[in-house]
């Protein structure tokens, strides 16, 4: 991938790994716009990096989705480069959810067809270009499941299988397509998580942005950075053992919930979601 002189676009760009690529990738001499939900974190972004873009916009909303997409193109038709990088993570115990079934696939919604969405919408503009880029922000669980996350496991499992095939649908056009699969960071997705849950730790931010920048500069189209690598590798040589390991936090977790009765709603049975936009 060409280091300098993109224009960008990153999804869920406010906090976290977007907004952590964000201020690199414009350090390195690239236009870069961020989406998210919230307009006070994103007049904080505009605050603490002057040069970056803003715009309000939500990846679950297929006609924002649209609107976003017809607003760039006419005031950024040199736009480049896409990073699918919004998402939300929950802690969710599958006994205890008796309702709102709508809500309980909202990490899919956002998670994978948010950034199918995006990618088939941009797609003809970005064919259009003479480089492009698709950066898809998957994770080190797209691997191997995290049981404590069930959902979020399989929307980003999801994730990097359509990672896959679309890099080889791609693979005649002018289109690099990257899939950037973090290991935990320190970010706000992670902090619905106690110590016990995290028991590897969290990855620093700024290390993995280095690491990740280097990757795209070096053509790295599947981008494991850290405990990612290890995860990968362990899926495919001890797929048993490292389940077992990341199934521990499940065991406290239904202890915990022994105490609760069964007829409590479902909100009260996850822990707030955090949105990194």
């Amino acid at each position: 991938m060409k280091m300098n002189g993109n224009t960008i676009l990153i999804t869920g760009g406010t906090s976290g790994i977007g907004l952590g690529l964000a201020s690199k990738l414009q350090q390195l001499g690239n236009k870069v716009i961020v989406t998210g939900r919230d307009l006070h974190k994103l007049d904080a972004v505009i605050k603490q990096f002057p040069g970056i873009h803003v715009i309000q916009s939500d990846v679950s909303d297929p006609k924002a989705i649209a609107l976003l997409h017809q607003r760039l193109a006419a005031e950024c038709p040199d736009l480049n480069v896409l990073i699918n990088n919004a998402g939300i993570m929950r802690k969710l115990n599958l006994h205890t959810i008796h309702s709102h079934l709508e809500d309980i696939t909202r990490e899919i919604e956002i998670n994978l067809i948010g950034s199918i969405h995006m990618v088939m919408q941009f797609l003809p503009h970005l064919k259009k270009q003479n480089n492009a880029t698709i950066v898809n922000v998957s994770s080190g669980l797209a691997f191997v499941p995290y049981p404590i996350s069930p959902i979020y496991s399989a929307a980003k499992a999801g994730l990097h299988s359509f990672s896959q095939s679309l890099r080889i649908q791609l693979k005649n056009t002018n289109i690099k397509v990257f899939e950037l699969a973090p290991p935990a960071t320190d970010t706000p997705l992670n902090h619905v998580f106690d110590a016990a849950d995290l028991n590897g730790g969290l990855m620093n931010l700024t290390k993995l942005v280095n690491q990740t920048i280097e990757a795209l500069n070096k053509d790295q189209f599947e981008i494991c950075p850290g405990p990612s690598k290890i995860l990968k590798l362990l899926s495919r040589f001890a797929p048993h053992f490292i389940l077992n390991q990341l199934s521990k936090p499940v065991d406290a977790m239904l202890t915990r919930e022994l105490s609760y009765p069964t007829s409590t709603p479902f909100k009260s049975q996850q822990q707030e979601p955090r949105h990194p936009d």
